[in-house]
């Protein structure tokens, strides 16, 4: 005799029903109801986990913008830095140069001794005047190089390249340079 399968399959579902309603659970309440309790919950836990998924990017984001503006803080401050050096190794060039003025101009004058020294006391006097110009422009020039030296060696990105590379002594070599050429040309002009 051939079992009858579907009874069987059939009767161990009714139990399965019979259990269940044993327990209360489909007794209670319908299964609709259930299932939207079941939808609610899980809708809760997806919201919860977006929720939270947003707040990562959000503070990602937020760390990201604060990573970038510290960069283009550094950046600035590097450039100002920059400008600074480039204006004091100028500064320095110039100086340089004033330097080199005065010296040669000095050192042309000693070619003029003989002939400034034999006029008289007034070609010793401008003679020693000039000298006195010139190996002043020639100090004040190194003394205006070591500060700008001293204040490249600082480097505050605070200053303005003005404060840099400004000096009494830069701008009284180049007028100590005048003089004594000035002088020097008066002297023998008179001799």
């Amino acid at each position: 005799m051939p079992l009858p399968w579907l009874r069987i399959i059939d009767g161990l579902l009714g139990a399965t029903d019979v259990v269940r309603w044993a327990r209360g659970q489909s007794s209670l309440e319908p299964r609709g109801a259930a299932a939207s309790r079941l939808e609610t919950r899980l809708a809760g836990v997806v919201v919860s986990a977006l929720k939270e998924a947003f707040d990562r990017d959000h503070q990602r984001l937020e760390l990201e913008q604060q990573r970038i503006e510290e960069e283009r803080v550094r950046a600035e401050r590097l450039l100002r830095l920059e400008w600074l050096r480039q204006a004091g190794e100028r500064e320095i060039a110039r100086l340089r140069v004033l330097t080199a003025v005065a010296l040669a101009s000095w050192l042309g004058t000693l070619f003029l001794v003989s002939r400034l020294t034999a006029s008289g006391t007034f070609g010793r006097v401008m003679l020693g005047l000039t000298w006195l110009f010139l190996l002043s422009a020639l100090a004040t020039a190194f003394s205006a190089q070591s500060r700008v030296a001293e204040e490249l060696g600082r480097m505050d990105d605070r200053v303005t390249p003005a404060e840099v590379t400004r000096s009494a002594a830069g701008s009284a070599s180049q007028w100590l340079i005048v003089a004594g050429l000035a002088t020097v040309a008066i002297s023998l002009l008179f001799t």
